[in-house]
């Protein structure tokens, strides 16, 4: 499109150096406008609806073209050819889930870092959505051609271990290992999760739990520096943390996430420890009342400690060890880490340090974050004092909801209903999240999406006729908007790609399904005339919504 009027232009006046810019307007003002016209005005020095009409008459001379107007000050609205649209039907058709595929990361290496559960706590519903969220952007990469390192990060080590490690001890009578046959395994990532909160309650209200607490942190930093996997204290700890990672994996496995490998801040804290204390003598770091810091003020930025008073590496060392870890295991193109925003100041302070003498590593860095997740008139949650909203729980509360409306629990419509909501909203702001509208089959949603695309493979199988070799056709006005509905996918895949937003491929598979309707309402497809051009229609509309549902990582079922 682009190229066809850049030559028009050249035939009309010589060399011009002009990138024409292309929208996609409402149907009724053509399939394409530019206002080229207006780009070249100044150059030309002639009037923009001057040279948009001379435009205009030269493109009408163009095969590719079935109608060129001129509208307002020189914008340019174009309709393409049935010849042209038919190329592009059979292009979906051929090319299936291949179609639209931009080569952005053609060749790039990618590491996604999110989700981050802490073992010895619960996943919360935080965890759930940059789950979901990591997951989209990962394959958008991957569907532009990158190669993509999912990775996960986890604080197996800390004060909060520590909390969690008081209280088993306190409910197991002691360093009992034999105690911990007791758990049933259905129980177990929920006793800790109790234990983890009455270890918490016990630091803030109890001087000497937090005494005891604080002295236990450093065992636990003790065990990994010897290794030790024997000690009664060890095997305790050990359990517990296999514990929190089955748990991990036996969800991930639920919602259809999976990662290559696991970073625990246990193996990222000594390499983040030594290379602060080492940067420090560099003067990238500062000693502060016994500890070490970061100095952000000369960047605008805030002070941050990343080593304590007690010697131990803090959250800001961990992530320091595992931005050079990661970058010794893949030496990627970018490292994108997605959190939510209440760490956006924290990892600005993190990435800027690591720029003094790793600038490199920090360029290719990018920090993705969100909101929380609400349900409908709900609170914020927190996992320190237990009132919160576990992962599971939304999943649940789907299914519950999917169950009273639809009469089944099944997994296809759940994690539907569940990931389009959290993906149809822009990236950045807290979201509401209404089970009972994520279920719905009628609306902005998941299942909704899901069951059009099982409707529409289900017209192809009735159909009897025979597939055409004429790939040229002549379409009517609903066939036609249909399909130049369909050639957006292209533009919209690679704009959710430049922006790793993939709430852009929502938006435009709720447009394409309504588009849809509006063909179906109108056009008899099974026992038709045109029956054959129609099902081709369809099968091409069925392929897009397909491939956008995968895309996002959302299942797309042939039958509901």
């Amino acid at each position: 499109m682009d190229k066809k009027i850049i030559h028009a232009v050249r035939e009309l006046y010589g060399a011009v150096d002009v990138e024409p810019k292309l929208t996609r307007p409402d149907a009724q003002f053509g399939d394409y406008s530019t206002n080229v016209a207006m780009q070249l005005a100044a150059s030309l020095g002639k009037n923009p609806r001057e040279i948009a009409e001379q435009l205009a008459i030269t493109l009408r001379g163009y095969d590719e073209f079935k109608q060129v107007d001129v509208a307002g000050p020189g914008f340019l609205n174009i309709w393409l050819s049935d010849s042209v649209l038919s190329n592009d039907l059979e292009a979906i058709l051929t090319q299936g889930s291949s179609y639209g595929k931009p080569n952005t990361y053609q060749d790039k290496v990618v590491v996604t870092e999110y989700s981050d559960p802490n073992p010895f706590k619960v996943l919360h519903a935080g965890h759930l959505y940059t789950s979901i969220i990591g997951d989209a952007i990962s394959n958008l990469i991957e569907y532009a051609g990158g190669t993509v390192h999912r990775v996960n990060f986890g604080g197996d080590v800390g004060m909060h271990v520590a909390k969690t490690m008081w209280a088993i001890l306190k409910r197991l009578g002691g360093e009992n290992p034999a105690g911990l046959d007791d758990i049933a395994e259905s129980d177990r990532s929920e006793w800790m999760a109790a234990s983890y909160v009455e270890g918490t309650n016990a630091y803030e209200e109890d001087d000497v739990a937090k005494a005891e607490i604080v002295a236990l942190n450093k065992k636990v930093y003790q065990i990994h520096a010897d290794n030790d996997h024997e000690s009664p204290l060890a095997q305790i700890y050990w359990t517990c943390r296999t514990w929190s990672y089955d748990y991990f994996n036996a969800f991930y496995d639920r919602i259809n996430t999976h990662f290559e490998k696991y970073y625990p801040e246990s193996e990222t804290a000594p390499t983040g420890l030594a290379t602060v204390l080492e940067q420090k003598d560099q003067g990238v770091y500062q000693e502060s009342q016994g500890a070490v810091v970061f100095v952000g003020e000369p960047y605008d930025l805030h002070t941050r400690v990343f080593i304590n008073s007690e010697g131990l590496p803090t959250y800001e060392a961990k992530d320091v060890g595992l931005s050079i870890k990661k970058w010794a295991d893949y030496h990627f193109d970018e490292s994108i880490i997605i959190t939510g925003n209440d760490i956006t100041e924290y990892m600005k302070v993190v990435l800027k340090s690591i720029e003094q003498f790793l600038p490199e590593l920090a360029r290719r860095t990018k920090h993705f974050t969100h909101g929380n997740v609400k349900l409908a008139g709900g609170v914020k949650m927190s996992s320190r004092k237990g009132n919160f909203l576990r992962a599971v729980d939304v999943l649940d509360i789907a299914a519950d909801e999917n169950e009273k409306a639809q009469g089944n629990r099944d997994d296809a419509p759940v994690l539907g209903a569940v990931k389009y909501a959290f993906l149809k909203n822009r990236i950045g702001p807290d979201i509401i999240f209404d089970p009972k509208e994520s279920v719905s089959i009628v609306g902005n949603s998941g299942p909704y999406l899901q069951y059009a695309h099982a409707r529409a493979v289900s017209i192809v199988e009735k159909s009897t006729v025979e597939e055409s070799n004429n790939l040229t056709h002549d379409f009517d006005d609903y066939e036609r908007s249909l399909l130049v509905k369909m050639t957006e996918y292209s533009d919209v895949i690679a704009s959710a790609v430049n922006e790793l937003s993939p709430h852009l491929v929502c938006t435009y598979l709720y447009e394409l399904a309504q588009v849809f309707n509006r063909f179906y309402e109108k056009s008899h497809v099974l026992g038709d005339a045109r029956e054959a051009i129609r099902v081709r229609l369809v099968t091409a509309y069925a392929g897009i919504l397909k491939n956008g549902l995968t895309v996002l990582g959302i299942p797309a079922p042939d039958k509901l």
